[in-house]
């Protein structure tokens, strides 16, 4: 399981995020998502830890714990949602005056 930090400093590093939570047991991973457009920062990150007991402790120490100019939120990761592939409840069709929606 993850940890999902947010409301980060645009400035944090891995490294600086990986400093607060190592206080709390070992961290395996630290992700920090950029914007795919300008490859900034996007104010969020997720920790990964070697315990469930060293997750708990980081959670409850560090929710609500200001750093770095800002209180971070800080909680247990929720799985990503399946993105549907559809746009819009129908599909384009070629007709004789143009484009339309097909449904």
């Amino acid at each position: 399981m993850s940890i999902y930090v947010g409301n980060l400093s645009y400035s944090v590093t891995q490294d600086d995020l990986s400093k607060v939570f190592s206080e709390y047991g070992a961290v395996k991973r630290v992700q920090l998502p950029t914007d795919r457009e300008t490859g900034r920062a996007r104010g969020f990150g997720f920790v990964e830890m070697e315990s469930s007991a060293a997750e708990d402790a980081a959670i409850q120490a560090l929710d609500g714990a200001e750093w770095m100019g800002r209180v971070m939120k800080v909680n247990k990761a929720r799985p990503k949602e399946e993105k549907d592939n559809r746009s819009g409840g129908g599909s384009w069709q070629k007709n004789n005056s143009g484009y339309s929606r097909g449904y």
